[in-house]
């Protein structure tokens, strides 16, 4: 297996965007007070021209094996060099099996992949976390873990659900292909400003209710286009309660109603997160570190473009019930009849429950289904793993029900075993397998059959996501595994 490089820590430090940002002249930073999206904007200008793109300044870049190739042979080709490889961060997460002899890839094209971004990193000397160096795993699961995320900064990847790092009060967001290799290459992108959003969560969730419920609860509301353009800020009596590993779940899933990205400004519970990582400020500058992060909160009086409030004291456990995250209800409530809908929404919804053979005004509860999944960089972590583990102990996955319980990193794995998660899940009858994506798309081994049923702990709905005619319902991570032990769809209150 390849060696893992050590990263130098400056590289990924916020201090003060000491190598590529400056600020520009054109941004009046005194003009009134701003929110975390304008600050963090403002500070990462390079150049501003009026009636173009801003060239805007990229700290941290994480890379997989599926989206990099393209950009490493454009840069080639064009002989061009990667100009911080110390502010980039490679691992393997999508296409790799999860199985236990992992490093035997059988799919040709998953192989190649793999084995091209090794030799890139190895070409170019960007830091590479393989099999085994102990932090590979997903790549939104491993830059949070390792300290690489930081408040204030801005971070990108070749992978949409990048908004997860804005957890940290980060502004995290997906690129393609070609725009990974501008950040390679000039260590910048070409950017519009976007617009902003807040939406705040009030009140306290109550028992058998968790973060990815309160987040599938706005998608449900707003639906996916709802936030397009924006970035989302959540704030709220609720987030302000939440762990780190909750609000980047929260964080995730902006995309999924049309964000640009998610973020949540920092405070005491970042800062006791980052503090002692490997690559997050010494101890003899984290204090000035933190003086730093905490510049990036929205102003009292500072104006967003869009508000939401939701109420979170009487949400109930939230599924879905169609091919796209905003196809949701809380358990126990009828599906929506196309019936009482325009006629585009009735059709969107017709060919929804025909896909996933449901009905409508029927509920979910009681549905059976083949397949649970717990993992993914939604809930792939290790207390998404201890939820899971609480529900299991001592109790049997439902015959007929297949169980995946896969960590998000090998650290996370390490933990659980630790822990005696391992034998939780093992012995409940579930499978613990090794870091990936796994079952969060059928780009791996893993991947549910044709017509058959997953509850997820993942992302994404959509038709085939999880294999080609297979049928997803997303919900916590306690809500699959309370669902596994009976087979049917079922409530976590039941179980706590």
């Amino acid at each position: 297996m390849s060696q893992v490089k050590s990263i130098p820590k400056k590289a990924v430090q916020q201090q003060k965007h000491d190598v590529v940002a400056k600020k520009s002249a054109t941004v009046d930073e005194t003009k009134g007070p701003r929110n975390i999206v304008e600050k963090i904007w403002a500070s990462h200008i390079v150049s501003q021209t009026d009636g173009h793109p801003a060239i805007f300044a990229v700290d941290l870049m994480l890379l997989h094996e599926v989206t990099s190739a393209q950009a490493f042979q454009t840069i080639e080709q064009r002989k061009l060099k990667v100009k911080n490889p110390e502010r980039l961060l490679a691992t393997i997460d999508h296409s790799i099996p999860t199985r236990q002899n992992r490093w035997e890839i059988y799919d040709e094209a998953a192989r190649s992949q793999v084995e091209t971004l090794r030799e890139n990193c190895k070409r170019h000397g960007i830091p590479f976390f393989d099999y085994d160096s102990g932090n590979q795993g997903i790549v939104h699961v491993i830059g949070p873990e390792l300290g690489a995320t930081q408040p204030g900064m801005t971070i990108v990847c070749g992978d949409s659900h990048t908004s997860t790092h804005g957890a940290f009060g980060a502004l995290a967001f997906g690129v393609g292909t070609s725009e990974v290799a501008h950040v390679m290459a000039t260590g910048c992108l070409l950017q519009e400003k976007p617009r902003s959003m807040k939406v705040e969560f009030r009140g306290s969730l109550k028992k058998g209710v968790y973060s990815k419920d309160a987040v599938l609860k706005l998608i449900s509301i707003i639906g996916v286009g709802g936030a397009n353009g924006h970035v989302i800020e959540y704030t709220g009596e609720a987030i302000s309660k939440m762990s780190m590993e909750e609000r980047m779940t929260i964080c995730n899933m902006s995309i999924e109603c049309g964000a640009r990205a998610g973020v949540i400004a920092p405070d005491e519970v970042t800062y006791n997160y980052l503090k002692g990582r490997k690559l997050a400020p010494t101890e003899d500058n984290f204090q000035e570190a933190v003086e730093y992060w905490e510049t990036f909160r929205s102003d009292p009086e500072s104006k967003f473009d869009k508000e939401v409030v939701i109420v979170l004291d009487e949400l109930d456990p939230m599924i879905t019930w169609g091919t796209n995250p905003s196809q949701g209800i809380e358990l126990g409530k009828p599906i929506p009849n196309p019936k009482k809908l325009s006629d585009l929404a009735k059709k969107d919804l017709e060919a929804a429950l025909a896909y996933t053979k449901l009905e409508a005004g029927k509920s979910l509860v009681g549905m059976p289904f083949q397949w649970a999944f717990v993992g993914s960089c939604t809930n792939g972590r290790i207390e998404d793993l201890r939820i899971a583990a609480s529900i299991l102990k001592g109790k049997k996955v439902a015959e007929g029900v297949t169980m995946y319980v896969v960590p998000g990193s090998e650290s996370v794995r390490a933990q659980a075993i630790e822990e005696g998660l391992d034998k939780v899940f093992e012995n409940a009858g579930a499978q613990f397998r090794m870091p990936g994506c796994s079952m969060c798309l059928s780009m791996n081994d893993d991947r549910v059959p044709p017509g058959e049923r997953c509850v997820s702990s993942s992302n994404r709905n959509f038709m085939g996501r999880q294999g080609p005619d297979s049928i997803t319902h997303l919900a916590s991570p306690a809500t699959v595994a309370a669902s596994a032990i009976e087979g049917k769809i079922t409530s976590p209150a039941n179980y706590l």
